[in-house]
């Protein structure tokens, strides 16, 4: 249901509905907020009044549902059980050893995998972040603290990953076939990495580019600060 809705997967721990939108029950209307709510997959972060009625901020329970939930999308993003849950467990030995070229080589096999049949039975494939969806879902399910268009005072970076003391800052662009190297421009030339530098923690910057024609990785740039 989720990827017919063509929810965007990043969003999905940081969700704000309505007090009217998470009491319903109306089981052939209900809406993602209420459905993902009322069976635990989200819970309540925090409330605010607005004259009259309640808003709530939605997260993940816990590591563990957030985890279970993204291995499942994974599943279903990809159209074959069999590929993500063996990639998952190599993508944190890759984060262990900051081997980011056997990285790239990960994330291309695995969209080189999906069959093509799926794409054509698949709207959510024909929308930008399908590819965002399946990296961040990539690192959610191993239950590390990601966190999803970080604000700054230069806009928002699409993806930010703690992991063993160092921080991960990812940017994805869609592109026609080769590699522009956009992404890694944008994270330099906003000065994401710039809310990070006081904590004293190794920075990686990592642009990351998908070919519309390809339906793969085309360009993974990465910059250590």
């Amino acid at each position: 249901m989720l990827l017919q809705r063509q929810v965007f997967v990043p969003k999905i721990g940081k969700t704000v509905a309505m007090e009217a939108l998470l009491s319903t029950f109306d089981v052939d209307n209900i809406s993602t907020e209420a459905l993902l709510f009322q069976t635990g997959y989200l819970t309540i972060a925090s409330m605010r009044r607005i004259i009259g009625r309640q808003e709530f901020t939605l997260k993940y329970p816990n590591f563990e549902v957030q985890s279970g939930l993204n291995n499942s999308l994974l599943l279903a993003l990809s159209g074959d059980g069999t590929q993500p849950e063996r990639r998952i467990g190599q993508l944190y030995d890759l984060l262990l050893a900051n081997d980011f070229s056997a990285m790239q080589a990960l994330f291309t096999a695995f969209f080189a995998s999906i069959p093509f049949e799926w794409y054509t039975k698949n709207p959510i494939a024909q929308y930008e972040g399908y590819y965002a969806s399946v990296f961040y879902s990539y690192f959610a399910a191993l239950g590390l603290d990601v966190v999803p268009e970080e604000s700054s005072n230069a806009g928002r970076l699409d993806m930010t990953v703690r992991f063993n003391g160092q921080i991960y800052l990812f940017e994805f662009k869609v592109v026609e076939l080769e590699p522009e190297g956009r992404a890694l421009a944008q994270i330099k030339g906003k000065g994401y990495a710039d809310k990070h530098r006081a904590s004293g923690c190794p920075l990686h910057l990592i642009g990351v580019e998908f070919s519309k024609q390809s339906r793969s990785v085309t360009g993974f740039e990465v910059e250590t600060i």
